[in-house]
């Protein structure tokens, strides 16, 4: 008889949705417990919130220690953390203090730390996972999947390998998030003004943990990580599901998390980000509506194109499922796994195990 996880889901944001009905697709995941940080949502039934259209019997709350009274195997984090980092460690240290497993799509940094951040942002996280006697995975589709499982998959039909670029090419018009889009992107505001994301060392912090595993993975030293980005003006005015963007402002995004050694960039993290399809034709085009590729150039020559569609005809649905979903099907292997921070090079293969309909 297989195994049941007792999961609380902590959100209901844009990822934490997904989560909820992820965890009620699951016949070996039961969804005990649900925290949010809105009191209006206190109360509420998480198959409501979710949008899933009936009950699931579990009612919302913004009580922590009854959530933790719940003792269930894990939780899954999808609380934003990129405004807010360290009460986000601070929770997720609580969480793993309590001896309870946790799955969070962030601090991204976390994915693999080891490198990318000084040694105080991850010895507690650390501590308080081995207190507990618990695991944590950080994770998500990128940083995550698409450029940690499946680069270094793809590398494994390789016999030379000169560089490994993996890309993340989409619109983001329909990513209803307008903190992110705006305060953290900088989008739709002056060109001249530097976003948070373009401050020296951002970039490295959010996305040098992909740069970093690949080179464990593919037991590469690295001399430097390096950043390089450009950005494009909107040519109209224009909507998005965020809000306006005013012509002139920045709507386009293209930067790049460059892995060197000896003088040459082998290990890329690229993204091409647009809120209108024809901004900047000449960088890098999606294969589908969107995708995630990983080009692995030596010998042979790899372009793999992950297309992202949501059954509603959205990308940008697919992305935050995506993200969900890479939690959710990790649960068996983190419980399973050594306690502390763990990391997609210590995990086994998660497949869908259980999906099939």
């Amino acid at each position: 008889m297989s195994r049941t996880f007792r999961v609380v889901a902590w959100s209901t944001g844009n990822v934490g949705v997904h989560v909820i009905a992820g965890i009620d697709a699951r016949p070996d995941l039961e969804l005990v417990g649900l925290w949010v940080s809105n009191p209006a949502k206190v109360g509420k039934d998480a198959g409501r919130l979710a949008r899933l259209g009936r009950n699931l019997g579990v009612a919302a709350t913004n009580d922590v220690d009854a959530v933790l009274a719940l003792k269930p195997d894990v939780v899954v984090h999808t609380a934003m953390a990129d405004d807010r980092l360290m009460e986000a460690l601070a929770d997720i240290q609580r969480i793993l203090r309590s001896g309870i497993n946790v799955l969070s799509s962030g601090p991204v940094f976390l994915q693999y730390p080891f490198g990318v951040v000084d040694d105080s942002m991850i010895t507690p996280v650390q501590e308080a996972a081995l207190a507990g006697g618990v695991s944590l995975f950080v994770n998500g589709v990128d940083p995550g999947f698409a450029n940690d499982a499946l680069p270094l998959v793809l590398t494994g039909v390789s016999e030379r390998i000169d560089e490994v670029r993996c890309s993340e090419i989409l619109n983001y018009n329909t990513y209803n998030q307008p903190m992110v889009l705006f305060d953290i992107m900088g989008f739709g505001r002056p060109l001249d003004q530097v976003p948070m994301i373009l401050q020296p060392g951002v970039l490295t912090m959010a996305w040098g943990s992909v740069v970093r595993q690949l080179a464990a993975g593919l037991d590469v030293e690295l001399d430097s990580v390096e950043e390089w980005y450009e950005r494009r003006p909107a040519t109209e005015t224009f909507e998005v599901d965020a809000g306006t963007i005013e012509q002139g402002s920045a709507a386009a995004l293209h930067f790049e998390v460059r892995g060197i050694r000896k003088g040459k960039a082998v290990i890329v993290l690229e993204h091409v980000t647009r809120l209108h399809d024809d901004l900047a034709p000449e960088w890098p085009q999606p294969a589908g509506h969107g995708c995630y590729r990983v080009e692995v150039s030596g010998e042979p020559n790899y372009t793999l194109d992950l297309q992202l569609l949501g059954s509603d005809g959205d990308h940008n649905t697919a992305g935050l499922k995506a993200t969900a979903m890479r939690l959710v099907n990790a649960i068996p292997a983190v419980v399973d796994g050594s306690p502390g921070l763990l990391t997609a090079l210590d995990l086994p293969p998660i497949t869908g195990r259980g999906l099939v309909t």
